[in-house]
């Protein structure tokens, strides 16, 4: 495997996407080291700035695109972690174009931190100008795990889409957390006193060999800012009072999942949506992006046969 990724090179070395500038050798090692390389067409990797940040961005580009996916990852990940879902989106003829969340990869911000989650629906607003700029070809899937699922499900509830919109995609979408209730109150008691706590790395996936990689991952963030936790706890009650949309996401959920609350978030998404589809994973946890081979399998079917 290449040698550890250096964010702060890397970052440094980032150019708008539009000037599909070749990529470095630096950032052909980032593809390397995350297998990003092995996906067999053309790429980009660049940034854009909004809301005061460099948001690190990146495009996989197939010879002719029958549509694009769009991707929001989930809290601490980054695009590197994503190779299984954007493989899948090119063996459906899609383009793919990503972004680093602010404090994440190889974004700037204050690691795994935001003022505001409306902060997240900028970087989104922002991206789908980028599709727009580079004329990708609709319709524009939208897919986000857990926190990118939250963002995600935000947007469509404000009911602002463009045109060129296709299908919502939610893996494990956030809406609360588990144990909201004592994360609220530890939250209330350590927020004078604490501006992080330690981050534990949890099973979160039945793919033993994903686990191992996250844990040397160098894009990982490796504590929770106890300001993030607010403001999750500022949306979480916007979100659960926004009025309801006619729109119909896709939504795929495991059984096993200890991270999010998902029988409280799927009745709070079952009432906000018209209809949404609803896969269960037995035995699935959390990281469903990169879940076992035969769960993964399972899921990109049900997609497969809605985006067909």
């Amino acid at each position: 495997m290449s040698a550890p990724v250096q964010p702060d090179s890397l970052r440094a070395s980032l150019r708008p996407l539009a000037a599909a500038q070749p990529l470095t050798a630096e950032q052909q090692a980032y593809q390397a080291f995350y297998q990003l390389n092995r996906l067999g067409v053309q790429t980009r990797l660049g940034c854009f700035q909004v809301a005061g940040y460099q948001i690190a961005v990146q495009l996989w580009l197939p010879e002719q695109p029958r549509a694009t996916l769009i991707v929001q990852h989930g809290y601490y990940d980054h695009m590197g972690l994503y190779r299984h879902l954007i493989e899948w989106a090119l063996g459906m003829g899609f383009a793919v174009l990503a972004c680093d969340l602010p404090g994440h990869g190889l974004s700037s911000g204050a690691r795994a931190d935001i003022g505001e989650f409306g902060e997240y629906q900028l970087v989104l607003q922002a991206l789908l100008a980028e599709a727009a700029a580079l004329q990708l070809p609709a319709p524009w899937h939208l897919c986000g795990q857990s926190t990118g699922g939250a963002i995600l499900l935000d947007y469509r509830l404000r009911g602002d889409a463009p045109p060129q919109l296709g299908e919502t995609i939610l893996l494990a979408p956030l809406v609360r957390p588990r144990a909201w209730g004592w994360s609220q109150f530890s939250y209330r008691m350590l927020k004078p006193f604490v501006k992080q706590i330690p981050r534990r790395f949890n099973a979160n996936s039945n793919d033993a060999e994903f686990l191992q990689f996250v844990q040397r991952d160098p894009l990982q963030p490796l504590s929770l800012p106890t300001a993030w936790v607010g403001a999750l706890a500022r949306w979480v009650p916007a979100i659960e009072a926004a009025p309801r949309s006619g729109h119909s996401p896709l939504i795929v959920q495991g059984d096993a999942d200890m991270t999010v609350d998902w029988r409280h978030n799927l009745t709070v998404l079952e009432d906000k949506f018209a209809a949404p589809q609803v896969l269960m994973l037995p035995s699935g946890k959390h990281h469903l992006v990169n879940e076992a081979p035969e769960l993964r399998a399972r899921y990109f079917d049900f997609l497969r046969e809605r985006l067909a």
